[in-house]
């Protein structure tokens, strides 16, 4: 193991939270609050938008159920990324092994393992994968229901879909957290917590504090939800590849920690305005921006995905060549 790793696990944090309640909360309404208007009319409206930003703190509201959970999910909120871009020397972010196991031996590899190293970028594309199900299945329900041959069918197909939308606004909420942590940079480097045991020619701050004080008590006491919609950038098309949009937007965030820093250096942190609070804003609004562009691209995507058994695709449904009564509801 190199001497980098061993520092890195020797003060890994044992109950990481990105962006407190007002983030999480500001990042997940924000995003709901902007989502196109030609997506379905229950992912909108305003008691949606409350909701979904209640939802966004639910991973960290879950935190302390029990040993076992607290330690299997705990690493699912940050990756340990170091200044090359190597999750603790080990696996490079931008090419992620695609599914935890082959990380884990990886990382294993290297003499670490995916719950020191961190695995956000796989809460992400998980998140992501659940919830382009889920828009499939409704759609299939609201197909289904046009389509259906009898009273009985389409109270099947009405209650289904009504059932589907909650899982669906629960499952949206509680990955958006997710996506949320992603744009904090210290959930994305090993500069997590204090600039750490590392070389610090520039003298970057060490202190054990920062972490809390800038996604929590900063936000709280200086960022308003008007900030974070002004500073949002336009919605960005994304196709269906969510691990490279993924390792992209980590990657911008890293990218985040040197300036972060430098800021702190500078005191920018200890005002309510000025390049502190602009910085500040500017990682929220990007996470705000993430959510509302992966949940377009989930629905988007929702048409190639195949629901039910035996399996059948949403399009063939829509287009009304394939009848989903039978895969939908199930005969063993």
């Amino acid at each position: 193991m190199s001497r980098a790793c061993a520092l890195v696990l020797a003060a890994l944090p044992s109950f990481a939270i990105a962006w407190g309640a007002s983030g999480h909360r500001l990042v997940s309404e924000t995003a709901a609050r902007e989502l196109p208007k030609d997506l379905p009319d229950f992912l909108t409206g305003a008691a949606t938008v409350t909701w979904l930003g209640e939802l966004g703190r639910e991973a960290d509201r879950m935190k302390g159920a029990g040993r076992s959970p607290d330690r299997n999910a705990n690493p699912g909120h940050y990756v340990n990324a170091d200044d090359a871009g190597l999750v603790l020397g080990a696996v490079p972010l931008h090419a992620l092994p695609p599914d935890r196991e082959e990380y884990d031996t990886a990382l294993r590899a290297k003499g670490v393992n995916q719950y020191k190293a961190g695995y956000l970028p796989y809460s992400i594309v998980d998140g992501w994968f659940a919830l382009r199900k889920d828009f499939a299945y409704w759609r299939a329900d609201t197909a289904g229901l046009a389509q259906a041959k009898s009273a009985r069918e389409k109270r099947w197909y009405k209650e289904d879909r009504r059932h589907r939308e909650t899982l669906t606004l629960r499952d949206l909420g509680y990955w958006s957290h997710f996506v949320a942590d992603g744009s904090q940079p210290m959930h994305v480097s090993i500069h997590f917590n204090g600039w750490g045991e590392y070389p610090n020619p520039t003298g970057y701050t060490t202190a054990k504090t920062l972490h809390a004080e800038f996604e929590g008590a900063y936000v709280s006491a200086h960022v308003t939800d008007g900030s974070v919609i002004a500073a949002l950038p336009p919605p960005k098309p994304l196709d269906c590849d969510i691990e490279k949009n993924t390792a992209d937007y980590l990657a911008v965030t890293l990218a985040e920690i040197t300036p972060l820093y430098r800021l702190e250096k500078q005191g920018a942190f200890k005002t309510g305005d000025g390049p502190g609070k602009a910085f500040v804003v500017a990682r929220l609004a990007a996470g705000a921006a993430m959510i509302r562009d992966l949940v377009t691209a989930a629905w988007t995507c929702s048409a190639e995905a195949s629901v039910g058994f035996p399996p059948i695709t949403v399009k063939d449904i829509e287009a009304g060549t394939a009848d989903p009564w039978t895969a939908l509801r199930g005969e063993d």
